[in-house]
């Protein structure tokens, strides 16, 4: 299918692995060139090669923490014009509401809050003067349904999604689009860390946890990236 965004710019980030990643291939197998970033500099070098080789298309690469101001200015930089803005950061550790600190809750909102709206306000102008923009948030199936361990995420990625349904119906009257992808239970190193929690909370394996919330799922498994990049794609 072609979906009209070939020879487009996209800024991805947290691409090097996970649903990041995921987006990232499947932008890219659509032909669009990439701007992908991750903490991690090998990681990201190896996983622009191998983008680059597979679906050639231009891929460059950003080693940053797009959740400090250093390193949104890197990636912005890098990237030039952003016709695509991914957004995506790793969320908050889950654990216990009592035990959380206001330094705790402002990390969360800076990473899963702030970060967002902060490449917003420095794409979307131009996105708006081009008359062509898609910015999608990936955030958390958690918005809608929260998840109790995962109060620092339910509470800084509502905020995201909140902020975003206002200035959206802005932004569309000018070709530019914001969406949020929720995700539920997709098999990444995240949900296997909260699996690991669960597992211990339980007295029960680790593999018995997976098994048992695989099994939960109507398809009975876990989502995988690829599926999850195609439908950011698509949006």
């Amino acid at each position: 299918m072609d979906l009209g965004i070939q020879g487009k710019n996209a800024l991805v980030c947290a691409a090097s692995k996970g649903l990041g990643r995921g987006c990232a291939e499947a932008l890219a197998e659509a032909g669009v060139n990439l701007t992908i970033c991750a903490r991690t500099e090998q990681d990201i070098v190896d996983t622009a090669n191998e983008i680059r080789s597979k679906y050639k298309v231009s891929v460059e690469s950003v080693a940053c923490d797009i959740t400090t101001s250093e390193g949104r200015e890197a990636a912005l930089k890098t990237s030039g014009p952003v016709d695509i803005l991914i957004n995506n950061a790793g969320g908050p550790p889950p654990g216990q509401f009592r035990d959380w600190t206001r330094e705790d809750w402002i990390k969360a909102v800076d990473a899963n809050m702030l970060t967002a709206i902060e490449l917003i306000k420095s794409t979307v102008d131009e996105m708006i003067s081009r008359k062509f923009g898609r910015i999608i948030n990936i955030t958390s199936a958690a918005v809608k349904s929260p998840i109790s361990i995962l109060g620092l995420s339910n509470g800084a990625r509502m905020g995201l999604t909140g902020f975003c349904a206002g200035i959206a119906r802005d932004t569309v009257r000018d070709g530019v689009t914001i969406n949020g992808l929720l995700p539920g239970p997709f098999e990444t190193e995240r949900l296997l860390g909260n699996l690991k929690v669960r597992a211990e909370a339980a007295g029960v394996s680790e593999e018995e946890m997976y098994k048992t919330a695989a099994a939960e799922n109507p398809a009975g498994r876990f989502g995988n990236s690829e599926e999850f990049g195609k439908t950011c794609a698509f949006l």
